[in-house]
């Protein structure tokens, strides 16, 4: 049975899953990409948890959450679910997501990857990350300069054993469906940035977090690994 929210009309919210990971099948084809490479995150940040038990029982374990908080009862509330860390993480708060989250997206300065890799080796694990890349330039947007990804990425190897960088995040502006080829610059400019920094460091970096429920095929045919997607799965933020 399902249940009818605010925001999500009368699809059900497996019905909206579905339609989001066909649009990613289409997407991955016409860039000549297996599908099977893209993960979708559905983004459950501030909806109710009966919101997640739907999602999960219709096969989508991966969800996204922004605060730590959030975090810790969502994890406790459903073990068995991943849920990636995906909003700013101020550094008290660096002890409530390490170690509880397959993935944090968006570690925006050398401080908070020392505070990240302090913690995950107090733990005794090594902890996956994504390094937030502000690709658009836009000062309201948080993340490294392109320029300064590559140095972070080789003092991270060298001198912090207890974090992984997996890859890059970015995040593009607000522009609707109907205008998101205009965004395809910056998903672009993300996995070309990817492209030099495997060939200058060595590092894998196999994992591109980019696209939203209003550009994520864009971001798919431009090489997203893994998309975040709230509003077409869940309707409407509260």
């Amino acid at each position: 049975m399902t249940t009818a929210y605010e925001g999500v009309g009368s699809v059900s919210i497996a019905d909206n899953i579905a339609a989001v990971q066909a649009r990613i099948r289409d997407a991955c084809a016409r860039a000549g990409r297996d599908a099977a490479d893209v993960t979708l995150i559905a983004v459950s940040k501030t909806k109710p948890l009966q919101m997640v038990r739907e999602a999960a029982a219709a096969g989508q374990h991966q969800f996204g959450e922004n605060r730590a908080d959030a975090l810790v009862e969502r994890t406790e509330a459903l073990p068995d679910e991943h849920f990636h860390f995906i909003g700013n993480l101020q550094t008290n708060k660096v002890r409530l997501v390490v170690g509880r989250t397959p993935l944090i997206h968006s570690v925006d300065s050398w401080h908070l990857l020392q505070k990240i890799n302090a913690r995950a080796g107090f733990l005794g694990l090594v902890q996956p990350v994504l390094l937030e890349v502000n690709i658009s330039g836009e000062e309201s947007k948080s993340g490294f300069a392109s320029d300064d990804v590559a140095g972070i990425v080789s003092d991270a190897a060298a001198q912090c054993a207890n974090v992984q960088v997996n890859g890059l995040m970015t995040m593009a502006p607000f522009v609707g469906t109907d205008d998101a080829e205009q965004l395809r610059w910056i998903f672009a400019g993300l996995r070309e940035l990817a492209e030099r920094l495997r060939a200058r460091t060595g590092c894998a970096l196999p994992q591109l977090s980019m696209g939203m429920s209003g550009d994520y095929e864009v971001a798919v045919e431009e090489g997203a690994t893994l998309v975040r997607v709230g509003t077409a799965i869940f309707g409407t933020r509260n």
